[in-house]
């Protein structure tokens, strides 16, 4: 029997749905690359209920306890008072989201000797300290491309919300006002803007095709160049750094990993060199932008808006600048959990667990770390000394020249 501890966000405020905005979900089978969807066994519940809250368990309670795991679901995860702490001893898995994540720090893992699997029930494990995790050989596994396009959609949606004006817009509608003038001073085309994504990856290439009918100018920076014919496809612009690449763009979008050379990526200096009026929007990490450097720049003008999906720590605090700075367009990380991913993302979790358990290979597309060092995916995502996720050392880590 294994204790497997599952760290997601509260229930609503007023309890779980009774019922639901729709009946059904569409139906995806593969995605964009020809990936196929999660493929378990069996899941246990029904696509389009809420399951990445405490209540919901990621539809995971009856498959664990009927092949004799012990499951414990519980919110509270920061501290040394937290339920997460008091269950790391015999914890062999630890599951968590992105938007409500467990951080695995290298002193929590040396406290959780029995630990094999951390899980991400989404897309990102920086909020587990690789290295510490290389180290100890623990498998880090995460369900790669469930919650993509669910991402590169708000990212969408946050630049038009920007560039057109539109939350303050709205704020005047419910004041019962009719204030056109203040609604439009702030409002402009997205046509003919020069609008660039730093990483072209799943993410990022998502929101280039989603943008292409706009009659805007598309710009990326990749380690990776893209093909040729997908450049000739979306009539993009590849630069070599991301400096040359925000000079010239309206709107710079991030849709990177965070890793020691993307930690505080855009600082003072990086978005100095950003076009008066430019937008960010980030639904990558929140320690990919230097905090009061955004802040400053909202404030001053430098930049026109921010919008972002993504915070550090999270859940952020009440009293975190991002939340009163002028011109925002913040979300909490909701981006990536939707009801159509949490589907997605509980089905993948599952997949894991089964193949986990029933010593079966996990899905290369899934590993992050295995058998003491990056694998599948991870190896090619991240690079040693990758810790960043909420860990104090994740400060000697410097933006890489």
């Amino acid at each position: 029997m294994a204790k497997v501890v599952c760290v997601l966000y509260d229930d609503p405020e007023g309890g779980m749905p009774k019922s639901y905005a729709r009946d059904d979900l569409p139906k995806i089978t593969h995605y964009a690359d020809g990936q196929t969807l999660p493929t378990p066994k069996g899941v246990d519940f029904n696509p389009g209920e809420l399951l990445g809250s405490v209540s919901g368990e990621l539809g995971l309670r009856k498959y664990l306890e009927a092949n004799g795991h012990e499951l414990v679901v519980t919110s509270s995860k920061d501290g040394p008072d937290s339920e997460l702490e008091k269950h790391l001893h015999d914890a062999e898995v630890v599951i968590s989201q992105p938007f409500w994540p467990a951080y695995l720090t290298a002193e929590r893992i040396a406290k959780a000797p029995k630990l094999k699997l951390a899980l991400t029930a989404g897309i990102g494990s920086d909020h587990v300290d690789l290295d510490a995790a290389v180290k100890n050989k623990i498998t880090v596994a995460e369900v790669t491309f469930c919650n993509s396009i669910s991402v590169a959609e708000h990212v969408v949606m946050m630049i038009v919300s920007q560039v057109r004006n539109y939350l303050p817009s709205y704020e005047w509608v419910k004041k019962g006002g009719w204030n056109i003038a203040d609604c439009v001073s702030r409002s402009y085309d997205v046509e003919g803007m020069h609008i660039g994504t730093v990483a072209a990856g799943r993410i990022g290439l998502a929101v280039l095709r989603r943008l292409k009918p706009w009659d805007v100018h598309l710009h990326y920076f990749d380690r990776h160049r893209l093909p040729e014919a997908v450049e000739k496809e979306l009539n993009l612009t590849w630069h070599d750094t991301v400096e040359d690449m925000v000079k010239v763009c309206d709107v710079v979008t991030i849709n990177c990993p965070l890793h020691s050379e993307t930690l505080n990526l855009f600082d003072e200096t990086m978005i100095s060199k950003m076009k008066r009026g430019a937008y960010i929007i980030n639904t990558a990490r929140g320690k990919i932008v230097d905090r009061d450097a955004i802040v400053r720049a909202c404030e001053s003008g430098q930049l026109a808006g921010y919008a972002g999906d993504v915070w550090f720590p999270q859940p952020a605090p009440n009293d975190h600048p991002w939340r009163t700075m002028p011109h925002h367009g913040m979300t909490l990380h909701i981006s990536g959990t939707s009801l159509s991913a949490q589907a997605r993302y509980a089905a993948g979790t599952r997949e894991i667990l089964e193949c986990f358990f029933e010593g079966r290979p996990i899905r290369d597309e899934y590993l992050i770390v295995q058998g003491g060092k990056l694998a599948g995916v991870g190896a090619r995502s991240y690079a040693s000394g990758d810790s960043t996720g909420g860990s104090d050392e994740a400060a000697k880590f410097k933006k890489a020249s």
